[in-house]
């Protein structure tokens, strides 16, 4: 029997499973069974490639894998409060409950935007904890007007001998901050690109002031107990990191570059299989990338990696600014006068991300925060930093017309403001308090 033929007749049985279930009176929903009993304490890998052009966008696996313990939550795994472009969905094959979802993005989802006619693809690794049972996992992505455009639908057993056991990493771990909560906790890895060997005793210091500039922004800082952080000592060949445009091109552990998309200060990587192979077997659940650069710039995207400089005198507020981005999934609060990117957000559809709105669907956002009376547009007023009325500005995710942010100011709009405004704050809080089990 081929490979295609012993899939098909996995698939088969996975839906006869499910049939049953249904049959049974067992309907489609979330599972509040304990974790212990619905997975293994373990994570499982699965990496996917995201490719295609816009009309017509695909996604294939190119494996699975698993280490040992699981650094995630472990309640409410089927209700994940961020939906992101990307969702991912576990449904247990014999219930059909939905065991666990969560929602991540990807430069792939920003390419597509683009309208590039030019097949091209993206690697998209996803960790989740490893079902006891056999299930399907599903990957869908959405385009802007949250419309699913691909999916990728999968049988997984664990008696599947194609997933294989990942290497632990043999780079040095060694904790920047431990948090003394005692519940779930939230582990953070810091990795450095573009830092030779030599260079690690600077790429600790880079770290430990870049956990010192998030901690001591709320919520993080009423938090902070709830957080680890650690450093996960890769090197790299050569010091710096790729510059296109200057053709500079350097052999770096995770070929991360400036000029994505052509955006001179747009710092990216696409080789995301590394990355997640340098921390294989190591607690982690976000990732933070610190370039070894002193060129302005970085990127964050959600549930996915921060990336940015450490040279530059505006590293701080950066790395907190994109660490908004990839564990809070907060969108840029600023816009620009003559609306480059007004594709971006439509106008008829409500932005997942909490802290912006088309005002299609307010509830449930920041609509708690506004006193009553409060004018829509609310009128920016300089005079009132650093107290932050909240309202509805306009301007924002890129537009300075139908898009609305909660503040007139905010770490997500600029560089020269120090903390998150209350709504971005409140967001963040609801966060935290999901991933650490309340």
């Amino acid at each position: 029997m081929n490979i295609s033929a012993i899939l098909r007749k996995i698939l088969r049985r996975s839906v006869l499973l499910s049939a049953i279930a249904l049959s049974l009176n067992i309907t489609l929903r979330g599972s509040s069974a304990p974790f212990d009993s619905l997975f293994a304490d373990s994570t499982l890998r699965v990496d996917y490639i995201l490719a295609g052009t816009p009309a017509s966008p695909s996604i294939a696996t190119s494996g699975t894998g698993t280490f040992s313990g699981w650094s995630g939550p472990r309640a409410g795994l089927d209700r994940y409060p961020l939906a992101g472009n990307i969702h991912v969905t576990v449904t247990d094959s014999l219930s059909g409950d939905t065991i666990y979802t969560s929602g991540l993005s990807s430069l792939y989802c920003e390419w597509l935007e683009l309208r590039d006619s030019v097949a091209r693809a993206y690697q998209c690794p996803v960790i989740m904890p490893r079902p006891r049972r056999s299930a399907i996992i599903s990957l869908k992505v959405n385009n802007s007007h949250h419309q699913t455009i691909a999916e990728h639908t999968m049988p997984y057993s664990p008696q599947d001998i194609l997933v294989r056991e990942l290497a632990h990493s043999p780079y040095k771990c060694v904790p920047v901050h431990t948090g003394s909560f005692t519940g779930t906790k939230i582990p953070v890895a810091i990795l450095p690109e573009g830092f030779r060997e030599c260079e690690m005793d600077s790429f600790h210091i880079y770290a430990q002031r870049t956990v010192d500039a998030i901690l001591c922004h709320e919520p993080f800082t009423t938090y902070a107990e709830r957080f680890d952080f650690f450093t996960v000592d890769v090197p790299s060949t050569d010091s710096d990191v790729s510059q296109p445009a200057k053709n500079l091109w350097r052999d770096t552990a995770f070929g991360s570059h400036f000029s994505t998309f052509l955006s001179d200060r747009y710092l990216t990587t696409s080789s995301l299989f590394k990355v997640h192979d340098a921390l294989a077997g190591t607690p982690y659940q976000h990732i933070v990338i610190l370039a070894n650069t002193p060129v302005y710039g970085g990127g964050g995207i959600f549930n996915s990696y921060t990336l940015t400089n450490t040279g530059n005198p505006y590293f701080l507020p950066v790395v907190v600014h994109e660490f908004g981005h990839s564990f809070g999934g907060l969108a840029d609060e600023y816009f620009y006068d003559n609306d480059v990117f007004t594709d971006t957000y439509p106008l008829d559809i409500e932005p997942w991300e909490p802290n912006i709105t088309t005002r299609v669907d307010f509830n449930g956002k920041w609509e708690n925060l506004i006193k009553e009376g409060t004018p829509v547009p609310t009128p920016a007023n300089p005079e009132s930093v650093p107290l932050y009325p909240v309202g509805l500005y306009e301007g924002g995710g890129y537009s300075s017309h139908g898009i609305f942010r909660p503040a007139d100011q905010c770490r997500m709009r600029t560089n020269d403001i120090d903390s998150f405004c209350p709504a971005c704050q409140q967001a963040l809080s609801r966060l935290i308090l999901y991933l650490t089990g309340e």
